[in-house]
Parts: C-alpha cells; structure tokens; sequence
C-alpha cells in the first residue's frame, strides 16, 4: 500500500468521529476540504493566498473551547477575502460540526499526517483518492459526481488533446476529465519549455469546465488546484454555473469536449433556460448532447458517456440524434457493462464524434462496441481495470478522429460496422443496437441488486416523463413536474 492510500484510509476513517456529530456523508468531504485546504497550503508554501490571522497556525493554536467558534467565523471570512480561488471555494461555506471536541480531534488527527510522503506521491493523486473512496460509498451518493478513472483516462487517451486546444467539461463534477487531460498533454510536452505566450495560454486558456452544485464545484477547485491547473483567468478553469442556462452559452468553441453529464429530468421538470437549442427537452442527458455537439469547432472531437435511453427515446430524442449524425461523424458506440456507476446503476454507453465542416451528412457508418454482453458484474468486489478495455482501445486506432484502419471483426465479435442506411431503414435511427447473445442476461443465478433494479426503472420512467413534457410544451402546454 502506497503512503497515500494509507492516508486516504485515514481520512476516510475520521468520518466516524463527524459521524458520531451528526455530519452526513454528503457533507463529510466538504467539511474535510475546508481544513484540508489550510493544511496543504501550508505544506506547499501557498499560504500567502489566506488572509493573516486566518491560517493552519491560527487555527491550531486556539484552545479547544474557542476553536470552533473562530473555525465558524473562518469560513465566513474567507468567502470575502483572500485570492479568487479561496473565496470560491469558501463561498457560502459553513460548518455542520456541532461539538468543540470534534473540531480538535480532525485538526488534531490532520496534523499528524506524513506529509512530507504525501507530498513526495502528489497531493492531488492523494485528494482525488478521497473523491473517489467517496464516491464508492453508498450512502454518500457521490457516484454521480465521479467517473471511474480508468474509463476517463481511456476517453482522454483515444481523444489525445493536443497543447494550444480548447478543452470543455461542461458537466464537469470534480474536474476528472480535464485533470486527465492535463496530464496527457504534459506526458507528450514538456511546458517548461513553452514561451511566455504559450505558458499563458495553456494555464489560462486551454481547460473550462462548468458545474452547478456548489459543493461539488468547490471540491473540484480543490481537486484541479492540488492538480497544478488553477488558473488566473477569471473566465476559464473551473467555473460555477449551469451549462443547461444561459451560463452555457458563454463557453468557448471547443476543440475537444470529455464529459460524463448528469442523468434524468431537469429540476421541476422545466426545459433549459438557454434560447440556442434547437430542440428543446427536459431531458438532461439530450440537452447536454446538444449543447456539445454544437460546441465543438469544426472538426473538434467528443467523447461523451451517455445512458441507454439516450440511443433509443422516440419524439425529441429521435431528432436530436438524427441532428447529431447529420452535423457530426457519429463513428463509434462503446456499449460499457453494468455496475460501473453505482449512483445510477443504468446502462450507459460512450459516444465517440468529431463536427463536420458542413451541417450534413457527416455519419456514414457507426462502430459498435459490445463490453457489456457477457461479462463479469463490476462493483466494489470487481473493480474495472484497464486492461477490460484493451481490445476496444486495439480496435478504435490511433486517429482520434474516427476509423482509419478498422475491420468488422464478424457476427460472433464484439466490434462491428453498421450503415448510416441501415439505421435508418432497420433501426428508425435507434442506436441501441446488439448483436450478441448475453448469456448472463436472465440466465445467471445472480440476480441484479434491487436499488439497481429500481433505478433502472425509474430511469426509463424519467425518459418517458421528459418525452410528454416535451410533447406537451411543443403543444403549448406547461406542465411542472419533478419525480421524487
């Protein structure tokens, strides 16, 4: 076990004494990241970005009985003072810790952290361990925030950003996608060689990501600063906002967007606020599909993990798809197995497309790729690993563009080529296409879990209550409505 891993053990198990006061799971990371912050600051000589008086130092020298009272008014103040980065993260941050005793027994067991190893294996590796130990919680219900690193670190690897492009997560959670993608480029150059103008660029004008849940936000600012990829810029990094807004309208054209955005109904069942989409729906998943497709540059490229009812919804998702393969070359369809997102526990796929130079006819042939018939249940007993996705890796090419050197490997294989006529005359544009007999499907003697069951259900009956209210808003017809 690596240092790190035996400090994120650690820190996780601090969890019991917050529990033990009464802070749930969902707040357990943000309370943490508030402390954490002073402490890494002032393990990487980046103190100065806290006003004075308001520091690690400050905090740890205060008596017990005061030390939370002054931890409460921190918390305040830093969401006023300090860098542009601090007041993000502290805004509108308050504490859930109730008890003296258990304030000084965090900063107490903080303290006696090796961090000096830490630092030596990278903090940001160490606070992305958090992220994702809490991710695999249950109760937590972080999942939705969180794509297995494996499949973001593939996504990244067959998109292969390029230094001085523009690269978009407008569904960005904690900041995983762009965080990969950093460390991509910085594997094939070396930035310190870069011009002053190129250095700009790239720290300032290269990574945006938006997301619209506060506390997710701030984890991620945490996240990409431990990452080395805070920017000054106060239009780019990591922004607070919502895509489905007009906020979403203000991104840049992208040169490649890496997304895993969040499944079912907008909230209260309304539909986007922008005035752009073409096809307006309360469908989140198909708003953000368009919203990316529309925000790549001509020629840019996506790859973008996505549920089932996004392949098959009649209606609106019909059109939206048909607009995808008209603008874009749709060239490949990763069907990904069940159980790697625990939040959801839906069947999910990625979508691989690059924009065309003109608005027409760009799909003339679809890849699938079949991970899901017959293979292993993956959850917290069997992890996803990196060599699931060999053959498909071996199978997609080096061009992130689409298929170069490809070959339908036959009916009895997981990879195959499908028409653009084909969909249109066998399928009626579904992409929900299979192929293979899944023989664990219906014949295991597992059967799934049954809060898997459950929201499998619900979000097939999210799909069609989005596709009414669309129905119905295109009738004139507003209907509000939020399935709880």
């Amino acid at each position: 076990m690596s240092i790190n891993q035996d400090i994120v053990g650690k820190l996780w198990n601090m969890c019991n004494i917050l529990k033990d006061d009464g802070v749930t799971y969902h707040q357990y990371v943000t309370e943490l990241t508030y402390l954490l912050f002073h402490k890494m600051a002032k393990e990487t000589d980046q103190e100065s970005q806290l006003p004075v008086g308001y520091r690690w130092d400050d905090l740890e020298a205060k008596s017990a009985p005061e030390r939370l009272e002054f931890y409460k008014i921190l918390l305040i103040h830093l969401g006023s003072q300090g860098t542009r980065l601090v007041k993000e993260i502290f805004a509108n941050a308050s504490s859930f810790i109730k008890k003296p005793a258990t304030l000084s027994t965090l900063v107490t067991e903080i303290d006696k952290l090796d961090w000096y190893s830490a630092k030596q294996e990278g903090l940001g590796d160490l606070y992305e361990g958090l992220l994702e130990k809490n991710a695999n919680e249950k109760k937590s219900g972080a999942g939705q925030y969180f794509t297995p690193r494996v499949l973001i670190d593939v996504m990244v690897e067959l998109m292969k950003p390029q230094l001085g492009e523009v690269i978009q997560d407008p569904a960005a959670g904690t900041g995983g996608f762009l965080i990969s993608a950093n460390h991509y480029i910085r594997e094939h150059v070396d930035i310190y060689t870069l011009s002053e103008k190129e250095y700009d660029r790239y720290k300032n004008k290269t990574f945006y990501g938006m997301e619209h849940v506060q506390d997710t936000h701030r984890l991620a600012l945490m996240n990409m600063m431990l990452h080395g990829l805070d920017s000054a810029a106060e239009e780019t990094g990591m922004i607070y906002g919502d895509t489905l807004s007009p906020d979403g309208q203000k991104l840049p054209k992208a040169d490649v967007i890496l997304t895993n955005p969040p499944f079912g109904t907008k909230k209260g069942g309304g539909l986007p606020t922008r005035d752009d989409f073409t096809y307006p729906t309360s469908n989140k998943q198909l708003a953000f599909l368009q919203h990316i497709y529309r925000a790549l540059k001509p020629g840019g490229r996506a790859a973008v993990v996505l549920p089932d009812n996004v392949l098959f919804e009649g209606n609106v998702g019909k059109q939206i798809r048909q607009d995808l393969m008209e603008k874009c070359n749709l060239h490949t369809i990763l069907r990904l197995p069940t159980g790697i997102f625990y939040a959801q526990g839906v069947k999910t796929n990625v979508l691989f497309f690059s924009r065309g130079n003109v608005d027409k006819g760009n799909t003339k042939q679809i890849w699938v790729y079949d991970l899901r018939a017959n293979m292993e249940n993956f959850g917290k007993r069997t992890q996803l690993g990196e060599d699931h996705f060999k053959e498909f890796t071996d199978c997609y090419g080096d061009d992130p563009l689409g298929p170069a050197k490809r070959k339908d490997l036959g009916e009895e294989s997981r990879f195959r080529c499908f028409t653009r006529e084909w969909i249109r005359d066998n399928k009626d544009d579904s992409l929900d296409i299979s192929w293979l007999r899944d023989e664990s499907d219906g014949s295991s003697d597992t059967l799934p879990e049954p809060e898997v069951l459950a929201r499998e259900a619900m979000s097939v009956l999210e799909g069609a209550m989005a596709a009414l209210q669309d129905i119905l808003a295109q009738l004139g017809i507003d209907v509000e409505g939020e399935l709880v």
